[in-house]
């Protein structure tokens, strides 16, 4: 998995899959959650994402205030996010 970062915008190449994986992300947003209340993600080819990142992003929308909008190029994954009605709180679109 390989982070970059633009602004506001983190984007995820790679699966997202590992301890390791969220750790780095959850490092990365951490980051930038003081300056900035849209964080933009984009998840440009991972399959799936854990459960303790959804948890994490969940957080980050319902306690801290943050806007994210999450931004997916498998549609498998915006499948996933859909069915578990995740869409609207992380504003999916796919890319």
């Amino acid at each position: 998995m390989d982070i970059s970062v633009s602004s506001n915008i983190i984007t995820v190449n790679g699966n997202l899959k590992s301890v390791g994986d969220f750790q780095s992300l959850k490092k990365t947003i951490d980051s930038m959650k003081s300056t900035q209340k849209t964080i933009i993600v984009e998840i440009i080819d991972s399959l799936s994402i854990t459960s303790s990142i959804i948890g994490y992003l969940n957080k980050l929308v319902l306690k801290d205030g943050i806007t994210l909008e999450l931004k997916v190029g498998n549609e498998n994954l915006k499948t996933l996010l859909d069915e578990l009605h995740l869409s609207e709180v992380f504003k999916v679109q796919k890319i």
